[in-house]
């Protein structure tokens, strides 16, 4: 295997950092690595801002659903996917005229923008994580940067055309999570298909998760009334209360990006 496998297949969360800073030309490195991404049409539709005001990171760590790691990460990067440069751009090059001058409006960002600009940022942010782990430096992902846009929106400026699509924690390692195992994935049979979209059977969903059920079944503790890790993941992450209010957070800020 070499060392790019390696270092992918090696790599996973880490939300406990010891307490020495990251190096400024480490961090121009990841930076740097990032901004070597795949993008789509090389237009770069993301930016990225590095929080390192102590007053935000506190305010993150609580509106990101209440984790403290969060003010203690040594670097914490914001990827934000990012319509707002082009339009501008757009119209410091005269963009609005020459529309004028055809006889029509100039296009604003529309869905479709907003998720390409989302796997603009996705992928620079994802490019990122895998530089920082080759210079041994862990990272976690923080989905909750969707949740209460307007808090986000007001602590960063955020104009309109601009999505907090996630949040990146970077530190060294604490021994503790050196060690920690690698949580587990699904097998290969249950997520890659051949040609077409094949939705799983009631023996494949079993399979899935027979060992997480075998667990449960020796004991393991169930919220009351939950039977098995289905219902239990359903309550756990889908039906909680910060993925509802991601849902309102995301429909306001697409409301923001639509416009009236």
């Amino acid at each position: 295997m070499n060392q790019v496998m390696d270092v992918i297949l090696n790599r996973k969360s880490v939300r406990a950092y010891e307490d020495r800073p990251i190096p400024n030309e480490v961090k121009g490195q990841i930076l740097q690595a990032a901004m070597r991404a795949p993008t789509a049409g090389n237009m770069m539709l993301y930016s990225i801002i590095e929080v390192r005001d102590p007053a935000a990171k506190a305010t993150l760590a609580r509106t990101c659903d209440d984790q403290p790691f969060i003010a203690k990460a040594p670097l914490v990067l914001l990827f934000l996917a990012d319509y707002q440069r082009w339009v501008d751009y757009f119209i410091h090059a005269g963009v609005e005229q020459l529309c004028a001058e055809r006889g029509e409006p100039m296009r604003r960002p529309e869905q479709g923008d907003l998720v390409l600009a989302c796997c603009d940022a996705l992928i620079a942010a994802q490019t990122a994580v895998i530089a920082a782990e080759s210079l041994g430096i862990g990272s976690c992902y923080i989905g909750d940067i969707m949740e209460n846009y307007e808090a986000h929106r007001d602590l960063f400026a955020l104009p309109q055309y601009v999505f907090p699509i996630c949040l990146l924690c970077f530190g060294y390692p604490t021994q503790q999570q050196k060690d920690r195992p690698q949580t587990t994935r699904f097998e290969k049979q249950f997520v890659v298909f051949e040609d077409r979209y094949r939705r799983l059977s009631a023996d494949e969903f079993a399979a899935m998760y027979r060992r997480e059920e075998e667990q449960a079944a020796k004991g393991r503790s169930l919220p009351e009334g939950v039977k098995n890790i289905g219902q239990w993941m359903y309550e756990r992450k889908f039906n909680a209360g910060f993925s509802k209010e991601m849902s309102r957070s995301v429909r306001a800020m697409m409301r923001a990006w639509i416009g009236p």
